[in-house]
């Protein structure tokens, strides 16, 4: 089969999609605590929280974003999303003082999580069963392309004009796929299974809390995170204390990172194709645990290759199975509410960071031995049961 005609013709849109406004994104995004520095004079606690209040809106936001985009549509969801997402990175470019940055990190937090569930269930819609393990794992891939591409040329722009203008540049990106999916989107009948008689929010989110496999499996993905969470918090403190010129290392690992998930991805989806979503989460949930043990008794640049390269296997096995078994748990008609749900797993990566943090400063020889048990533990909540192939 061409791979042109492995999805439909939307799906393959919204991939590409994926591809150009994360480039977009990563343009901007990941510079913004040296922005705050350099042209706003911020502080270490003003820059954390401006930083850490996008993750934290966005894991709450993603259920309401869900239930919107099951209630009344991806389309309308989607494209006021973008529209939105667009006016926040002009607001960056244009913002001097603090509190206002807060404010619209705030906001691009809530905006990504109305946009992931939304396009994530559009696709699901117009995608076989068969055949969605292989279409996270390329949506996974095209995210990993963006964050290889979107940070050079963010660097080489701000370079040779002013730091403000990748922000400009995202936002005017972000107009151009909105007016570019407002075509598309109308172009093509929406396939969204829509229940005959809408449940109110309060009455959904009760449903989600009284349903054992997703909150199981929101428990053992936050343990996954809090392991995943090491890489940008813990990894390079780690490094710098144990390797001279710590950083040259780091940001080799980080290019070594995204490599391997660009050059394993799409083998490893083939083969994980042939088991079920929780035996393909277990292998990645041991790889990782393997990965973070050896990150800890690394002490040379060879180890720690090998401790990265073991980490981001169990990455590549791990995060795209995640999507998929969500989409096994949710109804028909709560595609996007149960994707959104789902983002309350992102809180490892908020309290990751702590715990961390606090191993580091007093038991660093057995810190990532502890976070690797924890993240092991998140295999418990991945049991079989009768009649369900995931959790």
């Amino acid at each position: 089969m061409k791979l042109s005609k492995l999805f439909h013709p939307l799906v393959w849109i919204i991939l590409g999609g994926t591809v150009f406004t994360r480039i977009a994104s990563f343009m901007a995004m990941p510079f913004l605590a040296i922005y705050l520095h350099n042209e706003i004079d911020a502080t270490p606690l003003q820059i954390g929280l401006t930083i850490g209040i996008a993750p934290l809106i966005s894991t709450v936001g993603g259920f309401f974003g869900g239930y919107l985009t099951d209630r009344f549509g991806r389309k309308s969801v989607i494209l006021l999303t973008i529209l939105v997402w667009s006016i926040v990175f002009f607001g960056f470019a244009t913002a001097h003082t603090i509190w206002l940055f807060v404010v619209l990190n705030a906001l691009n937090g809530l905006c990504r999580s109305f946009f992931e569930p939304s396009t994530q269930a559009l696709m699901i819609d117009f995608t076989p069963a068969d055949k969605r393990k292989r279409l996270f794992s390329l949506r996974y891939t095209a995210i990993n392309i963006a964050a290889v591409i979107g940070p050079i040329i963010g660097v080489y722009i701000a370079q040779l004009s002013s730091p403000s203008i990748p922000f400009i540049l995202t936002g005017a990106m972000y107009i151009i796929y909105a007016i570019f999916l407002f075509f598309v989107l109308n172009r093509y009948e929406m396939q969204q299974q829509k229940a005959t008689t809408p449940t109110k929010i309060l009455q959904t989110f009760t449903i989600l809390l009284t349903n054992r496999v997703l909150l199981s499996f929101i428990a053992g993905a936050i343990l996954i995170n809090i392991g995943y969470s090491q890489f940008d918090s813990t990894l390079p403190q780690l490094i710098e204390l144990k390797i001279e010129d710590g950083a040259k290392l780091y940001s080799l690992l980080i290019s070594l990172n995204a490599a391997v998930v660009l050059l394993l991805q799409l083998p490893i989806s083939i083969l994980s194709e042939r088991f079920s979503s929780r035996a393909t989460l277990l292998v990645g949930i041991l790889f990782f645990a393997v990965g973070l043990i050896l990150f800890g008794l690394s002490n040379t640049y060879p180890l720690f290759i090998v401790a990265m390269i073991l980490f981001t296997i169990g990455e590549i096995f791990a995060f795209p199975t995640m999507n998929v078994m969500i989409d096994e748990i949710a109804p028909d008609t709560q595609k996007a509410t149960y994707l959104g749900a789902s983002q309350f797993k992102n809180l490892g990566g908020f309290i990751g960071p702590i715990i961390g943090g606090w191993l580091l400063t007093h038991y660093l020889d057995a810190m990532y031995i502890v976070i690797a048990i924890l993240v092991l533990c998140g295999s418990l909540f991945y049991k079989a049961k009768s009649g369900q192939s995931t959790l």
